[in-house]
């Protein structure tokens, strides 16, 4: 036999015994560098695996676990490996999850990969307490051996998201976190040359038992054969939450903030923005805007229609009852003309107008004295007349709500009962007797206003604090209504100082509370604050200078989303005193997408205002001020500002008011009407607004 065909021979049989093929499987498929998607693997097509639910926390979506079927978790390693039955010598891996607070002794598993036959661990990553563990088995030995490598100082349980890079290459191992500076560990034992996968499995989040369950949130997890993924990861801004693939049922991000971010768009550097006219909007535009620069809205393509960024605001209960949009013919308010003189108890602090179905339109004033204390009245022939009496100690405000068919009615108390106890009351219409009975008392400190809303389906009541005893700078307190017991209990406290006033809004898929902070025992020169909702809580979104902030109203004009800030004086301690601490700029502010936050948009000048109130006549919009002291008296004119577009709001009609403290919009059958009540004479007024 020649030479070359003995050659070729001894490499046909080195070949097929393993060295080019083995079992058909080329040298070329164990090199393939394409993304392995581990948690997609665990997903089927059509449903979610026993065990997996779907959670979206900071507008992010991940697979929450459970630990009643471990096994339920995994899959076969083949599934993966089609081509070739061995671990990759060199790799990454991506994991991108939320963890939570983990006990000091407890490890918790990302994922493992382990024979069916042992309960050993192949490779696995598990977390704890401030480590980040990578483990694998070494097969160089009889019997072989597992190796740990440990990254210290690793912390995660921040409630963030964090997406984490996991490159191993022989004895070098690199995690990088959010793509910071990566940690860099050599250990003595490489990582095996060749680990055989044969009838192994990968387990998500658990290691073949209940013990160790991952209990956070997994988005993705992939294993990458070859390089480094690092600098493929580390091409975005928002390294957290950094892609390389990620199951369907999570890509679907929406557009909600992470963090401080309003209305992001998602994928900014494939975002495309059109002008003009209507344009089509079919799965070809889907993910593009719109700008329709007539009406200055901004409109996304969902593949089917255009839909607006700006989402109606919500209204609640109380305010769907009481308002509706003059529509079948266009209106326009000529004047404004006294209508009632509504006698009250004592001076009024506040005013609340409601509806309860099928019984009537109501109005409750929140008065100072005790007794008699405060009243509620009843619309009746075209007039507010007196209904029931309730005791009430230097009543700030009332609100009304409803949670489900039960009917309440809130007031904020600011002083001391008789017995020297300081509640707030939760009153309960009962359908029986047809008047409001004592429900749930809440303590409260200097309590200025309520606010109720509907967040995810929970109803919660948030009180307004201003101070205790001679301290401004305390919690007002968030409650949530718990349906079992029937009850408002406690659910977050915020700082505020010397605060005033609350106010709930929506804007598309995310919730907002404004509290206008009043004086913080030196100065009223201080932020009000803005809080979102996110991961079950409100958490600081923006904060914004104020003088006195007694009010924020909200509302909308169009795709448009104004808040309006009553500033009632300017004080500092220690300061040069202005020459009139009442005569003060209230300001407008616009939600501006692009700068994700609320900026000014016009200032009016204003007298020691103390609240704002926005209502529709026809297709016209208007805000209304109580002015209520100009530093020399308390006869000062409240006015009707009417908006007239890129000129902002302009004033329309004077209105005489004696310290005008509370303003209440609302509309019958006769007509549409304005409430303010007067904290300086036991008297206030219906308005009515005369159209033609």
């Amino acid at each position: 036999m020649s030479a070359p065909l003995l050659l070729w021979v001894i490499l046909l049989h080195w070949a097929t015994s393993g060295g080019f093929v083995q079992g058909g499987r080329t040298w070329q498929h164990c090199t393939d560098l394409r993304p392995l998607d581990i948690l997609s693997e665990v997903v089927p097509a059509d449903r979610l695996a026993r065990g997996m639910r779907v959670f979206q926390v900071q507008g992010v979506r991940g697979f929450q676990l459970a630990a009643s079927r471990p096994r339920a978790l995994g899959f076969p390693a083949s599934r993966l490996f089609i081509h070739c039955d061995r671990f990759p010598e060199e790799f990454s891996i991506i994991v991108t999850l939320r963890v939570l607070s983990v006990p000091a002794k407890r490890n918790e598993y990302v994922f493992t990969l382990m024979a069916e036959e042992s309960p050993s661990v192949l490779v696995g990553l598990r977390y704890a307490p401030d480590k980040l563990h990578f483990l694998f088995w070494s097969q160089e030995r009889t019997g072989g051996w597992q190796t740990r490598v440990t990254f210290p100082n690793v912390s995660l349980s921040d409630n963030q998201w964090h997406t984490l890079v996991l490159a191993v290459s022989g004895q070098s191992f690199s995690l990088t976190v959010d793509c910071s500076i990566p940690k860099d560990v050599v250990v003595e034992t490489p990582f095996p040359a060749s680990l055989s996968v044969k009838r192994a499995s990968f387990y998500l989040g658990n290691r073949r038992r209940r013990k160790g369950l991952f209990t956070g949130l997994l988005r993705q997890l992939v294993l990458l054969p070859g390089a480094d993924a690092t600098p493929r990861i580390c091409t975005t801004m928002n390294f957290e939450v950094a892609t390389l693939s990620v199951p369907a049922v999570l890509q679907d991000l929406p557009v909600k903030p992470a963090s401080n971010e309003v209305l992001k768009y998602p994928y900014e550097t494939d975002t495309k923005v059109t002008l003009g006219s209507r344009p089509p909007c079919t799965k070809q535009e889907k993910a593009q805007f719109w700008f329709n620069a007539s009406q200055r809205g901004l409109y996304l393509c969902n593949g089917s229609a255009w839909i607006s960024m700006l989402e109606e605001l919500m209204l609640t209960p109380a305010r769907e009852n009481i308002w509706c949009r003059a529509a079948a013919v266009k209106q326009r308010l000529d004047y404004v003309e006294e209508y009632q003189n509504l006698v009250t108890n004592s001076e009024t602090m506040g005013v609340e107008v409601f509806t309860i179905p099928k019984v009537g339109l109501f109005a409750a004033t929140a008065n100072r004295y005790t007794p008699p204390g405060s009243a509620i009245y009843k619309w009746t022939d075209g007039k507010f007349v007196p209904y029931q009496n309730i005791p009430t100690y230097q009543a700030q405000s009332w609100k009304y709500f409803t949670i489900g068919k039960k009917i309440f009615l809130a007031v904020a108390n600011f002083q001391q009962n008789d017995s020297g106890q300081e509640f707030s009351v939760i009153y309960k219409w009962s359908r029986r007797k047809k008047k409001f009975i004592t429900y749930q008392r809440i303590t409260t400190h200097s309590a200025r206003d309520w606010e109720a809303f509907v967040i995810e389906g929970e109803a919660f009541l948030a009180v307004v604090n201003h101070r205790e005893g001679n301290n401004h700078n305390i919690d007002s307190v968030i409650y949530r209504w718990n349906p079992r017991t029937g009850l408002f209990e406690t659910n977050q406290t915020i700082p505020t100082s010397g605060a005033y006033d609350w106010e709930f809004f929506t804007i598309g898929p995310y919730s907002f509370l404004a509290v206008a902070n009043t004086f913080n025992g030196t100065s009223t020169k201080i932020y009000s604050h803005i809080y979102i909702w996110l991961s079950g809580s409100f958490q600081l979104f923006q904060s914004i200078l104020t003088f006195g902030a007694a009010d924020w109203e909200v509302f909308r004009i169009g795709d448009r989303v104004f808040l309006a800030v009553a500033n009632s004086h300017s004080y500092e301690s220690g300061m040069p005193a202005p020459s009139n601490f009442y005569a003060i700029n209230s300001s407008i502010y616009e939600l501006n997408i692009t700068a994700q936050m609320f900026v000014k948009f016009q200032d009016l000048l204003t007298y020691s205002a103390l609240d704002w109130e926005f209502f529709s006549v026809g297709d016209d919009s208007f805000l209304v001020v109580a002015n209520s002291f100009d530093g020399f008296t308390f006869s000062v004119n409240s006015i009707i500002y009417r908006w007239q577009g890129y000129e902002g709001f302009v004033a329309a009609h004077h209105l005489p008011t004696v310290g005008c403290r509370d303003w209440e919009a609302f509309h019958t059958t006769e007509g549409s009407y304005l409430l303010y009540s007067s904290a300086k004479e036991p008297l206030s007024k219906v308005l009515k607004l005369k159209t033609t």
